[in-house]
């Protein structure tokens, strides 16, 4: 088969972004790429991580609509109707084999566009309840891609739907355990369980976690504790000097390639974002959810149902976390093997470690149909 132009977008949060960049990644590494352009926003999270990786980044001037009827509406509108004139003069430069769309508003012109033009197109949702523009797109596109067979609930044509999983977790499945916890404070081949709210940190999960430094301080496991950096001076403010020192407990602001370390956790406890899923399910590791209430249809909450219903995790809702509960949840499960063991068999196999591939599976078959 001939290499692929590919034109990439998807944008506003990293759960929208990560999965286009593993996708992007792994077809370098299958050496299926002539060519790649991503399009998205300047002012959107994509600008900063495309160009970082060094791709070819276009932008067009789009925005979300609001869920209300409003005349701001109307110029959304109007953006949305030039966004996709400019989409079509792109395609027309580029000239791609297929467009992906991985969610977000700024993906609808390009996708949408591709459409109009009959080149093939693939949209990717990442959870369980599908966002607005890929519900609006799953109407045009010839295959939808799906991270959780639940989402499949959410379309209508049920006979563009393909189950892949999430192409995050395809890039993380190699990583082999390391010593990389030395590096952060902590012994290597000691239980640990990893505390985390998210890059920007969650307060409510912070919050438990410095109330419950007391009683983790002398448990035969370790706890690794990222604050987020906004959170990081007033977290330690409220820690006691003594956890800080302590042998067993690590609190950090974030952590640089946080994957690499994954291999080593034992337990993860944070958020229930799609990217975070797809990373512990595809490498088989126990958690704790804590969904945050504030995100878009409530998605974070389904997503966790969704991995603790297959007995992969547990889930506390936000409205319910106390420092007692964390705690008691964390040591039931450190301290009894046999439960993290089937924890983690019942992450993996609901894990699609291929994920990436299954995707590209999907690309390569429109193409040459």
């Amino acid at each position: 088969m001939d290499k692929l132009r590919v034109i990439v977008s998807g944008g506003g949060t990293g759960g929208h972004i990560y999965p286009a960049m593993a996708l992007i990644k792994r077809l370098k590494q299958r050496d299926m790429i002539e060519d790649v352009l991503y399009v998205g926003t300047e002012k959107g999270l994509e600008s900063k991580i495309v160009k970082q990786a060094g791709l070819k980044f276009e932008t067009i001037e789009i925005s979300g609509f609001k869920r209300k009827l409003t005349v701001e509406n109307i110029k959304v509108m109007q953006l949305f109707l030039s966004s996709i004139g400019k989409s079509k003069k792109i395609i027309k430069n580029f000239k791609p084999d297929i467009v992906i769309g991985t969610g977000g508003y700024v993906s609808s012109a390009i996708v949408y566009a591709a459409h109009s033009k009959h080149v093939p197109t693939v949209i990717h949702e990442q959870n369980t309840i599908a966002g607005v523009t890929n519900k609006f797109l799953g109407h045009f596109v010839d295959k939808i891609a799906i991270a959780f067979k639940e989402a499949q609930n959410q379309f209508s044509e049920k006979r563009k739907i393909v189950f892949t999983g999430n192409p995050r977790a395809q890039e993380v499945v190699g990583i082999k355990p390391n010593d990389r916890l030395k590096e952060l404070g902590l012994k290597s081949g000691v239980s640990t369980v990893m505390i985390f709210g998210g890059s920007r940190g969650a307060t409510p999960i912070n919050n438990a976690a410095i109330n419950a430094m007391d009683k983790f301080l002398n448990e035969n496991y370790q706890v690794l504790f990222i604050t987020g950096q906004a959170h990081f001076e007033a977290a330690t403010k409220k820690i006691d000097k003594k956890y800080l020192n302590s042998e067993n407990i690590s609190v950090l602001p974030y952590i640089d390639n946080m994957p690499e370390i994954l291999p080593d956790i034992n337990l993860i406890v944070g958020r229930s974002g799609a990217t975070s899923i797809a990373e512990i399910t595809a490498l088989g590791i126990p958690s704790i959810f804590i969904p945050s209430p504030y995100v878009t249809h409530d998605h974070q909450t389904k997503n966790a149902m969704t991995v603790a219903q297959n007995g992969a995790a547990k889930m506390i809702p936000e409205a319910e976390l106390t420092s007692e509960l964390l705690f008691d949840e964390i040591n039931k499960i450190m301290n009894d093997s046999d439960t993290r063991l089937k924890m983690s068999k019942a992450s993996k196999e609901i894990g699609v470690p291929d994920a990436a591939d299954r995707l590209i599976k999907v690309l390569t078959d429109l193409v040459n149909k």
